[in-house]
């Protein structure tokens, strides 16, 4: 049982007091719609209220018509938001849980259009970004008056709906970001030339606030202190920044993070993945406190209880910002406060189904914890009245969690799995470089299940004469996938191997080693970066525009940098044709002509995976109600193996 004394202490921001040092951070949910908060945003962050987090900070809100910089960005331009913040900010009181909400505009960086034509982004200056491509129009002094009074209204309207306090961003190169920025910020008049010029626009917009909403009302400032980026804001110009504003009374607290929208490697801190060390931005808030008299907030992969004690207990920040950590489990806050953090499911930092999901326009999730975002219909496990002997077959991820949520209704559940480990792939793509920490959620699968009373047997292969034998008044069949060998002509004595035997240790020759990627994700990538840390010169063949296009953007990302720095070479808009002695054909896919890499030591094919769905086939010959998930239905990924996972175990 471990002790979190200084996560659960009290901590007072201006006239708020909130129960514990927890942070839920503003992040876009994708559950907006038209601009206004919807019941399945309600009830998302209901959840984490219920979970025990101290503060949830909701997601941004434009403070202005051109602060449109996604189709699905909360508004508080009128008074019509003020009806679904009230109901939102009553939600999460009732928990005992403080709420305020983010205001801002996101100057040039703009994501995406609201109906397919590309919007006039405004900043400070016309200087583009290099991540978007925007080219932004510089704004006019009547419109810099208009977007400080916007924070205004936007402010008094949020303290209207009943919120404890609002959070100006001027983090990751967003507007206010970009006035103090002298990359971005080449103005010659009153809000540029001069570091207080470039300071005036964010003081004036925290000058409005506290006009119109008072001292009582808690206003905070978001700021990014490193934006890792060539044309970034300073360090110690967000330092002064903050210290200037606050020495002025004009904020309450400061969250500190890192990062920029701006550009790639900047852009990867607003969410890092699994690469980055946890808590790697604890020093950044360290200094912010060292300039600052008020609470300093931290952001920066602190994904577990353990580690943000460690950060408070060390005077680097007055509170933990845990964001997706409470996506992966929003029980996080009461199974520590219990001492039970043993059995916290620790969010392994994948970026695939929150940051992913906004990305691709979707309502986030998490690929370990599906009912995430789906709290309307899987967020209360109901109980059956009918309890069912229940026959899972294969403990991937898929089938630990169909097991985990059918136990958890009630029902009885026992567990075969052939192999001596549960995980399935998981265990395959812990072993890849820099994914060691997604075996994380083989761990957490198998927990979860124990803890429901799940009745694991490993060693266990399940044919129809154990299925006559048990009996079960269901089958849920999980049974996975093999690897995919598309058919090629392989001639002399070729060495041709697939991605889990190298992954599992077989050798290639010494030479050159050629890897062919079909899915464009981890695999191929993960076994180019085994046969170069093995000795190998290696080629990596995929057949899309580049490597790990599959892959969220953070993640591919970190994973294109490993393939720079390990010198492998990367031929896109291939497709395998053949193998010789010491050749490989391939062939362009889009003008069909052969491309021919010869002299090599062997062929690694990451090609996808097929369907291991003979017992489910076979299950069709027995009166025996049967329901397949994951891989053995169609080959995909861990987030749809464990969501079917969940849909099976509730169904029942």
């Amino acid at each position: 049982m471990t002790s979190f004394s200084h996560l659960f202490e009290p901590l007072t921001i201006g006239t708020c007091t909130i129960v514990n040092r927890i942070v839920s951070s503003g992040h876009d949910t994708v559950m907006v719609n038209d601009g206004a908060i919807t019941e399945q945003l309600v009830a998302y962050h209901d959840a984490r209220a219920r979970g025990g987090v101290g503060l949830i900070v909701v997601q941004v809100a434009g403070v202005h018509e051109s602060a449109r910089y996604t189709a699905h960005i909360l508004m508080a331009i009128d008074d019509s938001c003020i009806a679904g913040y009230a109901k939102l900010a009553s939600t999460v009181h009732a928990s005992g849980t403080k709420i305020f909400g983010q205001l801002f505009h996101p100057g040039r960086e703009v994501m995406e259009s609201q109906d397919g034509s590309s919007p006039v982004a405004l900043a400070p200056s016309a200087v583009p970004n290099e991540r978007f491509r925007v080219m932004p129009r510089a704004l006019r002094i009547r419109e810099i008056e208009e977007i400080v009074d916007g924070y205004a209204a936007s402010a008094s309207r949020l303290q209207r709906a009943g919120l404890d306090g609002v959070e100006i961003v001027a983090s990751h190169g967003y507007l206010p970001a970009q006035f103090l920025n002298p990359h971005v910020n080449i103005r010659d008049d009153e809000y540029g030339a001069s570091p207080e010029n470039r300071l005036r626009f964010l003081r004036r917009v925290l000058e409005a606030v506290r006009e119109r909403v008072g001292s009582e009302f808690v206003v905070g400032l978001r700021i990014s202190v490193q934006e890792h980026d060539p044309a970034g804001l300073d360090e110690e110009i967000a330092l002064d920044a903050a210290s200037r504003l606050a020495a002025q009374g004009l904020v309450d607290y400061v969250s500190v993070t890192s990062g920029t929208s701006a550009g790639l490697a900047g852009s990867d801190h607003i969410s890092p993945e699994m690469h980055f060390q946890n808590g790697y931005t604890a020093p950044l808030s360290q200094r912010m406190k060292e300039v600052v008299g008020v609470p300093v907030l931290v952001a920066g992969r602190i994904n577990q209880p353990q580690e943000a004690e460690r950060i408070l207990a060390a005077g680097q920040a007055d509170a933990c910002i845990m964001t997706r950590a409470l996506i992966c489990d929003p029980e996080l806050p009461k199974l520590a406060a219990v001492g039970d953090d043993e059995n916290i499911r620790a969010c392994i930092a994948c970026n695939q189904a929150c940051i992913g999901h906004f990305h691709a326009g979707y309502p986030i999730s998490c690929i370990q914890h599906p009912e995430t975002g789906r709290e309307l219909r899987y967020g209360r496990r109901s109980r059956t009245s009918e309890p069912l002997s229940v026959l899972v077959v294969g403990g991937g991820p898929g089938g630990m969690k169909a097991a985990a949520v059918a136990a958890e209704r009630g029902h009885r559940v026992e567990l075969h799995e052939a192999a001596g480990r549960l995980g399935g792939q998981v265990l395959l793509a812990q072993m890849l470089p820099g994914r060691e920490e997604f075996g994380g959620a083989a761990m957490n699968l198998h927990r979860e299940a124990l803890r429901a009373g799940v009745r694991i047997v490993t060693n266990s292969p399940v044919g129809l004469e154990l299925v006559r034998e048990v009996r079960p008044d269901a089958v849920i069949v999980a049974t996975g996938a093999r690897p995919y060998r598309p058919g090629l002509e392989i001639m002399g004595e070729a060495r041709v191997l697939d991605a889990w035997q190298v992954i599992r240790g077989e050798e290639l020759p010494k030479g050159h080693a050629v890897v062919v990627d079909w899915r464009g994700d981890w695999t191929g990538i993960g076994v180019a970066r085994i046969l170069a840390q093995r000795g190998h010169r290696v080629t990596l063949c995929v057949n899309g525009y580049g490597a790990g296009e599959s892959l969220q953007q953070y993640v591919r990302d970190s994973s294109l940098a490993s393939l720079q720095r390990e010198r492998i070479d990367v031929i896109p808009l291939v497709r395998p044709f053949g193998v010789a002695d010491d050749s490989v054909y391939l062939q362009h896919v889009l003008t069909e002509e052969p491309v021919i890499m010869e002299q090599i030591c062997g062929v690694v094919l990451a090609c996808g995976h097929e369907s291991v769905s003979g017992l489910l086939t076979d299950l069709e010959l027995l009166d025996v109600r049967a329901v397949g998930v994951g891989d053995c239905m169609a080959p995909r990924t861990l987030e749809e193996a464990v969501l079917e996972g969940l849909v099976a175990g509730s169904a029942l």
